[in-house]
């Protein structure tokens, strides 16, 4: 296998390294936002069953106030996701640019290699 070939080749796998890695934080953030939806439900329903909406009044259930600091605590989550998540977008973006020119390197090999068989 020529030096060209393998060079597209890693160049192929880091790209797909990348694109996984970044479905990864995708499907992080999906579910923590879904988790944060349903405990935003339960919250709601928990503040209806006791007819109480303030979180700082003393009766406020314990269950409703420790849902909404799980929520918290995963819109948190869902915003460093979202930082990371930037950063491999770039990185998959940049894989791509390296494996175009590993691609563009291979075919300029290819044809110096046939002009000189021929």
């Amino acid at each position: 296998m020529k030096s060209s070939e393998s060079l597209v080749r890693l160049k192929e796998f880091q790209v797909n390294d990348k694109r996984r890695q970044l479905n990864q934080i995708q499907l992080m953030m999906s579910e923590f936002e879904r988790m944060a939806a349903e405990l935003e439900y339960q919250i709601a329903a928990e503040e209806k069953k006791s007819g109480i909406s303030d979180p700082t009044h003393f009766a406020y259930p314990t269950f409703a106030k420790a849902a909404r600091q799980r929520a918290e605590n995963l819109q948190g989550s869902i915003r460093e996701l979202r930082v990371q998540q930037d950063a491999a977008e770039l990185a998959v973006e940049e894989a791509e640019a390296d494996l175009e020119k590993a691609e563009a390197l291979e075919v300029r090999d290819a044809n110096a290699r046939s002009t000189k068989v021929g």
